[in-house]
């Protein structure tokens, strides 16, 4: 061990003046950050909520409208099935009543051709699990429920694609801080560091954001405000702010938002009003075009969560696959609306059951509590390792240091967020890194009380320890990655700290310790170990 290979001086040279100088931003005022040369690191270390101050809501998935949208969905289906295998099986009453999806057959005689043609939609093609339950009756009359296990799953798969929206629609760029986790099946917690205002959050996230595409049924204006409408149109009322009125419109949708690949807020060159420009994929531009040029001359009502935008005239074919939006737009909300369609739609609304919001005063409080506590450990952790070892514990300090700063650069690298149960994952590494120092440095004595010379017993130090230094830390990275894998927020930060401290302090431990000995002993040539 004494005799170096040339290429651990340079790795342990090059890691060490790179961890300085990714950890040099973290030990400068903000201001001066901007002075530093491009060609050097500039990023800091992220503080989270509890450090930092700022917002956090707890999200609930609306699993009643979630249902209802599903059972929908599963009327269409059931008509369309029908439709298509048979069109002698005659139906009426598609719609949705309590928690069942209904269709009801005019002829009750055909309900076993009805029943072989509405199985397959009970089954997932993917598992081949039950997901609907058909329940029938004399009268003709077929129900379809969402099985319980089916609901569940239902809540899991929208609380995880809400996760990735929203987190489209908060950080847009994937440079902020923003926290975004599940919390059970239907839950989502959402914490934005340096936010104080929790309404800009909410503003974001509330909207479904979903742009639907609609014909406008021409009914008298006192026959719509009575609710009297045609079989197959609704009302709708007109987006808050839009200067719109309320419409008559197709209740299935001839066009979604889910076809557009580009949204951004604009002005329209003839009024000067800000306008919301989009355009639309190959598959959205044809259908598009094929929907102009079929209605030409009629109106075409552009909502966005069951709310009318606009309701312009269609005066020729839309072929080019581009349009802007009208709609009384200020740049704020022209801007706002972009995000959220660029984001996407959330599969289910969202509601707001916890909002917090952490002030930044507690956050320095608690920074200069953690750095309190971390300055205390390290003065005792070198004060035993000077009592215990001498020199060779100066060595172990040194080798702290240099742990402590490779720490700082790799969170700071990974824009990993340090949060106060990560200031405690990091005082707890500062003793775990001087472990493997004193596992090494008990097994020299024991080697230089049993009549090794002290080459030897440094030799045998570091050979016999490893095994116990590399068994201890892998089961606590082991450990570190349940607490990641099944933690969320506060957890995952002390697990983040605590795995990143393992790796580098068994580095500084062994590599900085062993070449700091080395020279040592080849400068000093000791006839006995001064440990």
């Amino acid at each position: 061990m004494l005799q170096l290979a040339r290429w651990r001086v340079i790795l342990v040279a090059v890691v060490t003046a790179m961890g300085i100088a990714f950890a040099f931003p973290n030990f400068v005022p903000e201001q001066m950050r901007d002075q530093i040369p491009n060609f050097l690191p500039k990023q800091a270390i992220n503080l989270g909520l509890d450090l930092r101050g700022g917002s956090q809501l707890l999200l609930e998935i609306d699993t009643a409208t979630m249902q209802h949208q599903q059972l929908d969905n599963i009327a269409d289906q059931m008509a369309s099935a029908l439709r298509e295998a048979d069109p002698q099986i005659r139906y009426t009453g598609r719609g949705v009543v309590g928690d069942a999806a209904r269709i009801r057959l005019i002829d009750p005689t055909q309900m076993e051709a009805a029943r072989r043609v509405l199985r397959p939609l009970g089954q997932s093609t993917t598992t081949g699990n039950d997901i609907i339950e058909f329940t029938e009756s004399a009268d003709g009359l077929i129900e379809a429920r969402i099985t319980p296990a089916h609901l569940r799953e239902l809540s899991r798969q929208a609380a995880q694609q809400s996760i990735e929206v929203i987190r489209r629609r908060i950080d847009p760029t994937g440079t902020s801080e923003v926290t975004i986790v599940r919390q059970g099946d239907d839950r989502i917690i959402v914490q934005a560091p340096g936010v104080s205002d929790p309404e800009m959050l909410k503003a974001r996230i509330g909207q479904t954001a979903l742009m639907t595409f609609h014909m406008v049924r021409n009914v008298p204006p006192e026959d719509a405000a009575a609710g009297r409408t045609p079989i197959g149109a609704m009302v709708v009322q007109p987006y808050p702010d839009s200067g719109g009125s309320s419409e008559v419109v197709e209740r299935r949708p001839r066009f979604t938002g889910e076809r557009l690949v580009r949204a951004n807020p604009s002005t329209d060159p003839q009024t000067g009003e800000f306008v919301l420009s989009f355009a639309l994929d190959s598959e959205g531009t044809r259908l598009f075009c094929r929907i102009t040029r079929q209605y030409t001359g009629e109106r075409f009502a552009i909502l966005l969560d069951n709310q009318v935008l606009t309701a312009p005239r269609i005066n020729e074919p839309i072929c080019g696959g581009t349009g802007q939006i009208s709609g009384n737009f200020t740049a704020e909300s022209a801007n706002n609306l972009a995000v959220m369609l660029r984001a996407g739609a959330l599969p289910a609304p969202l509601s707001v059951i916890d909002e917090r919001t952490v002030d930044a005063s507690l956050g320095r409080d608690a920074i200069e509590s953690g750095a309190r506590a971390s300055a205390v450990a390290g003065v005792v952790t070198f004060l035993f390792m000077l009592l215990a070892y001498g020199l060779f514990g100066i060595f172990a300090c040194l080798a702290l240091v240099v742990n402590f700063i490779l720490i700082m650069a790799a969170m700071s690298t990974i824009g990993a967020a340090l949060t106060l149960p990560g200031i405690a994952g990091l005082i707890l590494t500062v003793a775990m890194a001087v472990d493997a120092n004193v596992l090494i440095y008990e097994r020299m004595r024991e080697e230089a009380a049993a009549g090794r010379g002290p080459a030897l017993a440094i030799d045998a130090g570091f050979n016999r320890a490893m095994i116990t230094i590399i068994d201890a830390n892998l089961t606590t990275i082991l450990a570190a990655a349940i607490l990641f894998q099944f933690g969320a927020g506060p957890v995952r930060g002390f697990a983040w700290t605590l795995s990143i401290g393992v790796v580098t302090s068994v580095f500084a431990a062994v590599l900085v310790t062993q070449i700091l000995i080395a020279w040592w002993f080849r400068a000093a040539r000791p006839k006995t170990l001064p440990i």
